[in-house]
């Protein structure tokens, strides 16, 4: 069975000061399970969780560079108030006004402490089953494109595809949906402080499904990791992702 999306790994400056503003955002609780923060539902530290995605912190030493980054997060609201009241908590926690050429849109796009771009959506059927998370969004050139690499890459499906964006959602029916909209000029953009992490079904082998990867059309990619039990590899379009151990 093709592997699920885990979690969202963040780079951050000061990961326990981003973590705390994403567990204060999401209403979810920050952990320490190790040299990482992770966010993810209060109750408890579970991994990998059930239903959502979590997002895992992970220090690093250079700031985000100006250019907006290729995948941010859509956050789901029940009601205008509600997207208004959400709005509201996330400035007086932190987050500010972003312009990234949006127009006049229905959604409101913030950054956060560190200047990752996010978006709090207008409500949307669609959007009430996911989580404070209603999707992972990421910019390319070839939503179809996309759309096929990621669908056989993972355990998500497709729900909608055209030449503007494409919507993928996981077997499962739960957690965010995984979106790819089109902007022309994606591929030439820097890297990115989100990415996705892949896990292995328990008794999957990483190795062959990393191998199943490169076959969909995947590339390895040496950030200088050295010899860690992760993979990492980037999409047809260039978006890294990794390929966890099975748990």
């Amino acid at each position: 069975m093709a592997p699920r999306p885990a979690q969202v790994n963040m780079k951050a400056l000061d990961d326990s000061l981003l973590g705390r503003f994403w567990a204060d955002a999401l209403g979810w609780h920050l952990y320490r399970p190790g040299a990482t923060c992770y966010v993810g539902p209060a109750g408890g530290f579970v991994w990998p969780d059930p239903v959502v995605l979590g997002i895992n912190v992970v220090a690093v030493p250079e700031p985000k560079p100006a250019a907006k980054n290729r995948v941010h997060l859509d956050l789901a609201t029940a009601s205008l108030e509600h997207q208004a009241e959400l709005v509201a908590r996330l400035r007086a926690l932190g987050a500010t006004p972003a312009r990234v050429g949006q127009g006049d849109v229905p959604w409101t796009v913030l950054a956060d402490p560190e200047g990752n771009e996010f978006c709090v959506r207008e409500p949307r059927e669609g959007g009430r089953d996911t989580g404070p998370v209603a999707a992972v969004v990421v910019d390319c050139d070839d939503p179809r494109a996309m759309a096929r690499f990621w669908a056989g890459a993972t355990d998500c499906t497709p729900h909608e595809v055209n030449d503007e964006w494409a919507e993928l959602r996981s077997v499962r029916g739960s957690g965010p949906c995984l979106t790819f909209r089109r902007v022309p000029g994606a591929t030439a953009a820097p890297g990115d402080r989100l990415h996705l992490d892949l896990l292995p079904h328990p008794g999957d082998d990483q190795r062959a499904e990393v191998a199943r990867l490169r076959g969909l059309g995947a590339t390895d990619l040496d950030v200088g990791q050295g010899d860690v039990p992760w993979a990492c590899l980037t999409d047809p379009e260039g978006h890294a992702f990794c390929v966890l151990a099975p748990s």
